[in-house]
């Protein structure tokens, strides 16, 4: 890109960024800042995968800022989140500043529950099954302080009310119970809204909205895109650009957003909480359907209902009917011997909507939802009901009036990015028509050069795993390699039970501490295995994408098992059925997509930076001669690979004799 008119040229604006946060200018990092900024000139879509240490945030941020449009950035986690507003996107106005002649501003904006509310803490709300915030904190008050976890943590946070400018829960730390929270915080249907709310003019919420309505970047998170996107409610400030970051999540953050959920306890709070403040004729109503729904409930199975039973059906039209009456009357409500009786009743009102509004959704039966049973051992029985696809939505809503960059470390599965896209409601790369908007994949590779600084081992020679947990070959396998790389090691595993069982059977057999993801928070054990080299660190599903440790604490990594989806989930067996009756492999599509995604994320995990060096071990012989092993494969970093336990052992114990060499020298240089 050439200057025009004095305006300065892409390329200079990168390297002013990259010099102001002290990195390096690589080839994968201006490649994708170029395609970027072409999409945006073009309002064009783009797929882009930057592998781990590309530098990817600056090559979005930089193309997008250089616009002047209004951006906003989505991304699925907390630690990106701060990342951007806290040092990528200071540094970066303040580089680009002199050549831009402005300096824009940018905001994080998040759902209104993550936001204290100031109404919540000082008047509380009055909920039927415990004391208000009040008589908690007088109680606390007069025992000299308070006694139970709840109790302390609201006085903490009362202190901290004093303290915040944000009032945002990621910014208090260490953080508080979910019970905790949810006394001092609103969804956006129980808040009374700014112009009815004394503490208006200091919530933290609104203020946030204001920031972002200013803001020309704006840092939000999957779900409230969806939100914003799907639900039809507009809470995102108007903007030109939209740039999905860590885009593998968003079908999944998407479909969470478009679940609803029935349980016994959930309709029974919102029926006490009701029944408070309407006639008793309706009140009664409401209390039988919510009995009859309970009763159901009690015998309810595990699993997909394809069809609604009729006694379902029943009683969840009755509950419909009577949450529907519910609703009529309190909004014909004003009780003026009720404490801020309008608090409580739109926190009565959201609780009844949500009943009759999942009611009737299950009851409507659309051809587009799964409806099934869950049964969990320590909240019971609950009713779900999920869109069996979110292509079409996400198609419609997020693609038509803006343009939309989507990046990731794994885009591209099984050598193309159209699995990923079809995902997303995209048609395969190039064949694009009226109804499917045109876009460009691009990969941008990585700085790292995989096949010399890891291996892909595969255990052919274990036995394949099977629905019992207990595989004493693979354990047996597990420990010879964990001992081989003198700890180090992070255990990625398909199941709970699975890295429970691990943890217990290797403490008794290696003298190495052993970490299990449960029993401490997991910022503390991600920070004790970064710090001691020996340590391993075995746990499930958010180990899988959510640990960034580079150097010898982290060279050995271990994946149970291919983490294919449940074959009883209803949702994903729904979804293959779908894809099978329209013509397609229902199991490449959906499970060995998830299974593809997982392992590309888990083996991301090795190599952090350009000096590591390590092994990402298999431990499921499926990986090696399975047809579909090769997809898998070519979905994960493109590592030297190799069957030999043999080879892989030698390589560990030479890795490990590097890395305690090196740690000597540094010993001694000290």
């Amino acid at each position: 890109m050439t200057a025009t008119s004095g305006k300065p040229t892409l390329t200079d604006l990168l390297h002013s960024a990259v010099a102001s946060v002290g990195g390096s200018e690589r080839p994968g990092q201006v490649a994708m800042a170029e395609a970027v900024a072409e999409a945006f000139q073009d309002g064009s879509h783009l797929l882009v995968q930057a592998g781990t240490g590309t530098g990817k945030s600056l090559g979005y941020l930089v193309p997008a800022i250089a616009t002047g449009d209004r951006v906003v950035v989505a991304t699925a986690t907390l630690a990106l989140q701060r990342q951007l507003i806290e040092r990528d996107l200071p540094r970066t106005v303040e580089a680009l500043h002199p050549q831009l002649r402005r300096r824009p501003e940018f905001a994080t904006l998040k759902g209104r529950s993550n936001y204290l509310c100031l109404h919540r803490l000082h008047e509380g709300v009055p909920q039927e099954d415990e004391e208000g915030l009040f008589n908690q904190f007088e109680a606390a008050e007069a025992a000299g302080g308070p006694t139970s976890r709840l109790g302390k943590d609201l006085l903490r946070l009362r202190e901290w009310s004093d303290e915040t400018e944000t009032g945002d829960r990621d910014d208090l730390t260490p953080g508080v119970s979910d019970r905790a929270w949810g006394q001092v915080s609103v969804s956006s249907r129980e808040c009374l809204g700014a112009s009815r709310c004394a503490y208006g003019a200091e919530c933290f919420a609104e203020a946030a909205r204001e920031r972002a309505k200013l803001a020309e970047v704006i840092v939000t998170n999957h779900a409230l895109l969806a939100i914003d996107a799907i639900e039809g409610a507009p809470v995102l400030p108007g903007h030109d650009v939209l740039i999905v970051d860590e885009a593998h999540e968003l079908v999944s953050r998407v479909t969470g957003v478009a679940t609803g959920e029935l349980t016994p306890g959930g309709v029974g709070r919102a029926v006490r909480r009701a029944a408070k403040l309407i006639d008793e004729k309706t009140a009664d109503r409401l209390a039988t359907a919510a009995e009859g729904f309970e009763r159901l409930m009690e015998l309810a199975l595990p699993g997909r209902l394809e069809e609604i039973p009729e006694d379902l059906g029943y009683a969840l039209t009755a509950l419909r009917d009577a949450a529907r009456a519910a609703i009529t009357a309190l909004g014909n409500t004003r009780d003026s011997s009720l404490a801020d009786e309008d608090a409580v009743r739109k926190q009565a009102l959201a609780a009844i909507e949500t009943v009759q509004g999942v009611s009737e959704r299950i009851v409507e039966g659309s051809e587009f939802d799964v409806v099934w049973y869950e049964r969990h051992d320590r909240y019971g029985a609950s009713l779900r009901v999920a869109p069996l696809s979110v292509s079409g939505l996400l198609r419609e809503k997020l693609f038509e009036d803006r343009s939309v960059v989507l990046t990731s470390a794994t885009l591209k599965l099984g050598g193309d990015f159209n699995g990923v896209g079809a995902s997303l409601g995209l048609a395969p790369e190039g064949q694009h028509g009226e109804e499917f908007p045109p876009w460009k994949g691009l990969d941008v590779g990585s700085p790292f050069d995989y096949r010399r600084q890891g291996i892909l081992y595969v255990a052919q020679h274990l036995s394949p795993p099977g629905r019992d947990s207990s595989r004493a070959d693979m354990l047996d396998e597990l420990a010879e390699l964990v001992e081989a790389a003198g700890g180090r090691t992070l255990g990625l595993f398909s199941s709970m039970r699975g890295a429970q069982t691990a943890a217990e059977e290797l403490r008794g057999r290696l003298d190495l501490p052993i970490l299990l993801q449960g029993e401490e928070t997991l910022g503390e054990l991600i920070r004790t295995f970064a710090e001691d080299a020996r340590t391993c660190l075995f746990g499930t599903l958010s180990l899988w994408q959510g640990v960034d440790v580079p150097g010898p604490s982290c060279q050995l990594v271990v994946m149970d098992r291919i983490p294919f989806p449940r074959p009883d989930d209803p949702l994903v067996s729904a979804r293959q059925k779908a894809v099978e009756e329209a013509g397609g492999n229902g199991f490449m599509a959906v499970a060995a997509t998830h299974a593809a995604l997982l392992m590309a994320q888990g083996a991301g995990r090795l190599v952090r930076a350009t000096g590591d060096r390590g092994v990402v071990a298999v431990l499921d012989p499926r990986l090696s001669k399975a047809r579909y092993a090769g997809f898998l494969r070519t979905s994960m970093p493109d590592f030297w690979y190799t069957t030999d336990r043999n080879q892989v052992r030698r390589s560990l114990a030479a890795i490990d004799a590097t890395a305690r060499d090196a740690a000597g020298e540094d010993a001694a240089a000290s």
